[in-house]
């Protein structure tokens, strides 16, 4: 699933997600994102959400999807800084993060990445 208000982002997102083999269920703010969540019976691997969104933070987002869907991954994007958004105590500390612009390469290394790597506690 992804989640991106800002929909250039979210095309060129979904565009290079899908290029990479994936399908994709895109949502433009956090309030689709729950709906999708809520009415897909199959599985959602991954959530590859922005950080800061209006009306609800990725981090709180992931938290809901995942209380719903224990075994869904979560990567996040920002064009902040990690350092900034930790700082501001937006992600936690070694959450999975991708710095935006990313290049089609990086992403779609980035949700291969997450998806292979070992279950993690907690979004």
């Amino acid at each position: 699933m992804l989640v991106e208000d800002e929909r250039d982002v979210r095309d060129l997102a979904r565009e290079i997600i899908e290029m990479a083999g994936y399908t994709v269920l895109a949502a433009n703010g956090p309030g689709a994102a729950l709906e999708i969540c809520e009415r897909h019976r199959g599985d959602i691997d991954l959530l590859l959400t922005d950080v800061v969104m209006p009306g609800m933070s990725g981090p709180e987002l992931a938290h809901r999807l995942v209380a719903a869907r224990p075994r869904l991954r979560v990567l996040y994007m920002s064009g902040y800084t990690d350092d900034a958004i930790v700082k501001h105590g937006v992600l936690d500390f070694g959450a999975r993060f991708l710095q935006k612009p990313f290049t089609a390469e990086w992403l779609a290394w980035a949700v291969r990445d997450v998806l292979d790597a070992p279950p993690r506690p907690g979004p």
